[in-house]
């Protein structure tokens, strides 16, 4: 065949596709690892103080409301959203996967730093000065480690600052009221004042074995998104190899059925039929798996039943996708479910730590908010507040809006009498 313009236009068609899909790859997936902390934004943290004060000197002194508004000036307000909160809200902000952590400030703190001060020159024993860093791991370690990196440099500056207070204010105490000479401190003491703030770190709620260190609830989204998108291919091709629209083609074994006279809605319908009893099917076994694998799945009904709306929801669109645009309805459903959705996900890097557009994309795409589910299920009792409910009514949502656009576009054909049929090979020329 001779190549003229027409013709290795028709070739270099596919390899620009695939350049176009490998820039696009390549931006959303290094976009959003490269540089986390970079692209932070409302990165949610607590702050809850609970210091009830202390009387120095004769004086009311809160050495916690001290450290908790240098917090809040030093913490940058454009890459974290530091909440202040009581105790109450911390444990329901920690249960519905509101915020990666939180730091709090103990009843007794400023007792405490009274105390450490006396007893730099006075014997007996002393407890140190404690803040408490809570991490929520079942919001994934990934985000419990920038969390960490965030509340370390904010108790670091306030340790000094608290340090520097007690330092004065124990050198003051020791000036003599006449000619007699100044006590100095050892150099212990004034090491140990310096710096007299112990900061413990302990996770809110720890993850049970077989959760994979927070990721479990990420994979078996991946999952599900996949029985959904990959399923519909399957299902899509091999159903138009049977009524004869497509060839089958297996090896050197090649046939090619009549077409069947049968109408794009009916088609797209028999699609739906099968994907509906294949859900469960997949949705089990992916059960069964995890179970044997030691998966810590807590409440199994729930987390299949979840998986069956998922795979349908996911299934159903990639397949009215397929029956509006056709071939080119794979390369839509590949962007719309897998390139768009991984970076976007909030499985592995946090939302709030991606690109402000990827953030966005999170509000609408599939993997989010079937991530969210499967995390509520897995790591939050299944509360509708922690992401099940957004979850469900999302997935709801997705396979109403696959079912009606859907409907409309084969019903819309069928009218227009665009059938499903070879065409002519004079027609070709």
């Amino acid at each position: 065949m001779a190549i003229t313009g027409r013709n290795l236009a028709r070739w270099l068609r596919p390899g620009a596709v695939v350049a176009v899909l490998a820039a696009l790859l390549a931006t959303m997936y290094l976009g959003y690892i490269v540089d986390p902390e970079k692209n932070m934004h409302d990165f949610p943290i607590g702050l809850v103080n609970l210091d009830d004060g202390d009387t120095v000197g004769g004086e009311q002194v809160n050495v916690g409301d001290q450290i908790a508004a240098s917090m809040v000036q030093q913490i940058p307000a454009d890459k974290v959203a530091l909440r202040e909160m009581g105790l109450p809200e911390l444990h329901r902000a920690m249960l519905n996967g509101e915020i990666y952590g939180a730091i709090v400030i103990p009843s007794d703190f400023t007792k405490r730093v009274s105390i450490l001060g006396a007893a730099g020159v006075v014997p007996g024993d002393v407890d140190w000065p404690v803040i408490t860093v809570e991490t929520n791991p079942a919001a994934g370690a990934y985000a419990t480690q920038i969390m960490l990196r965030i509340t370390t440099q904010a108790t670091d500056a306030a340790n000094k600052a608290v340090g520097a207070q007690l330092l004065e204010r124990v050198q003051n105490q020791l000036q003599p009221t006449s000619d007699a000479p100044a006590t100095e401190l050892s150099g212990v003491s004034r090491l140990a004042l310096a710096e007299p703030v112990s900061v413990v770190v302990v996770p809110f709620r720890e993850l049970p074995d077989g959760a994979g260190g927070g990721l479990s609830a990420f994979f078996y989204t991946l999952l599900l998104l996949l029985a959904g998108f990959t399923g519909a291919m399957i299902i899509h091709t091999m159903v138009d190899a049977s009524l004869g629209f497509t060839p089958t083609e297996y090896g050197p074994w090649y046939v090619h059925y009549p077409a069947t006279p049968i109408s794009r809605v009916r088609t797209l319908l028999l699609k739906w039929g099968i994907l509906v009893v294949v859900a469960p099917v997949v949705s089990a076994i992916y059960l069964g798996v995890a179970t044997l694998l030691g998966m810590s799945i807590e409440r199994a009904p729930m987390l299949f039943l979840y998986g069956v709306l998922a795979i349908v929801a996911v299934g159903v669109t990639a397949l009215s996708v397929l029956a509006i645009f056709g071939a080119a309805g794979m390369l839509v459903n590949l962007i719309v479910f897998i390139v768009l959705g991984l970076p976007s996900a909030g499985g592995t890097v946090p939302i709030e730590a991606t690109p402000q557009g990827m953030a966005w994309l999170s509000t609408f795409e599939p993997m989010h908010q079937i991530f969210i589910a499967v995390r509520a299920i897995l790591y939050y009792d299944a509360r509708a507040s922690s992401g099940l409910a957004h979850g469900v009514g999302m997935a709801l949502l997705g396979l109403l809006i696959g079912l009606v656009i859907g409907l409309a576009a084969t019903i819309f054909y069928d009218r227009k009498g665009l059938e499903r049929r070879a065409v002519p090979a004079a027609a070709k020329q």
